[in-house]
């Protein structure tokens, strides 16, 4: 597969992670990368507990993403009827909220089971993306492992079983 070059969407968690094993600037520096305000506050959510370095600098933060987006209540609100039965946590609802709203190549990096199946129940599988793969396509080796969810193979196996519920939950 091509490495993209488009929009890369990140949740909190692939900003957590991608700091905890020190690839973010490989990240940042190899793709535009893109979240929600929600999803920065987030990552200062339990800072005092966090190692030193596992902290991350909001500003800096700030400064080494494309562009962080404010979803408005319109376009929140279309997630939640879109998929009321499915508990997106805010930052993952704020980001599915912002990209429904684009029009271009985008892609949406999150390992969250919830924000998968939303993913998939919407038709937007060939967009989930794991950190691993982006990592591997940026050219970077982390010197830790990835937890398992940020695993290509994790997020092939998990979409496949999400894939097989939605559709028999449609049926």
């Amino acid at each position: 597969m091509a490495r993209h070059r488009g929009p890369v969407l990140v949740d909190t968690n692939v900003i957590l992670e991608s700091h905890r094993i020190g690839a973010w600037a490989a990240l940042a520096g190899g793709y535009p990368i893109e979240t929600v305000e929600d999803c920065v506050t987030e990552t200062q959510t339990g800072y005092q507990r966090r190692r030193p370095e596992q902290q991350i600098d909001a500003k800096a933060l700030g400064a080494s993403l494309k562009a962080v987006h404010a979803p408005g209540d319109r376009e929140i609100a279309a997630v939640v009827v879109r998929a009321s039965d499915i508990a997106l946590d805010i930052g993952e609802r704020s980001l599915w909220a912002h990209a429904l709203t684009r029009t271009d190549g985008w892609i949406l990096c999150g390992p969250d089971k919830a924000s998968l199946r939303f993913g998939v129940r919407l038709g937007h599988r060939d967009r989930l993306v794991a950190l691993e793969r982006l990592l591997e396509e940026a050219g970077y080796r982390p010197k830790d492992p990835l937890k398992l969810a940020y695993t290509s193979k994790w997020l092939e196996k998990t979409l496949g079983e999400l894939v097989l519920a939605e559709g028999a939950g449609s049926t």
